[in-house]
């Protein structure tokens, strides 16, 4: 694991990021729905006295999604706005069975083996340490637990990552890395998981709802368009970029245990 110090700054900035956010993310339709969620909630359905951990919760939807199926359901993230939204969120649906705790994925302050599943949606791109927020996960999950690992991926020709990691970027200052489909599966084994299933998907992104959810600066935006428009034919071939902007990414679900 890198510098301790290094590392707890890298959480504060990303916490402080963060925080004006959380209605955002709350209320965002990618992040609300999707054919991923349908699938978590189809792996918890003959899980009722399951306990799961939503690692890096962000604005609650797998907590909203688990809690009716299972026992318990752990909602953990790194910015206490976000925390705050997802308890208000879960005693407004009924949901009492929704807890939240903050910390980094890095450092979790839980017991080893204390969750039968653990599910991390659209949260690793922002870890500092993904290998050792992967490595705890493992830690805290039971022996033969699930775990349900979901992100906006990047592609495995070089060209194609770059122009991805540097929009992400420009777009929020929190990015760390979409990683490549091959890297995910390298780091999961590296980690001690042993991937059951891998299905990828498309997700359609509208450029206006996209920075809007970041609250990107105007000149940030306004260099993501230019960057866009600039493009070598086979970049917006494959992110299937519109003239507004809106385009297309690619994610994975990977199921583990």
């Amino acid at each position: 694991m890198g510098d301790p110090d290094m590392s707890s700054h890298s959480q504060a900035f990303a916490a402080e990021h963060y925080q004006p956010r959380a209605q955002d993310y709350l209320s965002s339709e990618v992040h609300r729905q999707g054919a991923d969620l349908d699938q978590i909630e189809a792996e918890l359905v003959a899980r009722r006295d399951a306990r799961v951990l939503d690692l890096g919760c962000g604005g609650g939807h797998v907590s909203y999604r688990a809690a009716p199926l299972v026992r318990e359901v752990v909602a953990c993230d790194v910015t206490a706005s976000m925390l705050d939204i997802v308890r208000g969120a879960a005693v407004e649906r009924g949901l009492h069975n929704v807890v939240t705790a903050q910390a980094p994925a890095e450092c979790l302050p839980f017991d080893d083996a204390t969750f039968d599943v653990v599910v991390a949606r659209y949260t690793t791109h922002h870890w500092r340490d993904r290998d050792a927020g992967l490595r705890e996960a493992r830690r805290v999950l039971k022996p033969g637990g699930l775990a349900i690992f979901i992100d906006v991926v990047a592609p495995e020709q070089a060209l194609l990552d770059s122009w991805l990691q540097t929009l992400e970027l420009l777009r929020d200052i929190s990015h760390v890395r979409n990683y490549r489909v091959s890297e995910w599966v390298a780091a999961l084994a590296a980690a001690g998981f042993s991937i059951d299933s891998l299905a990828p998907r498309l997700l359609p992104m509208r450029f206006a709802d996209w920075v809007a959810r970041t609250h990107t600066p105007e000149a940030q935006v306004a260099a993501i368009r230019a960057l866009q428009i600039a493009a070598p034919a086979e970049v917006k071939e494959h992110f299937a970029m519109a003239e507004d902007g809106s385009f297309t990414l690619g994610t994975v679900t990977l199921i583990a245990h």
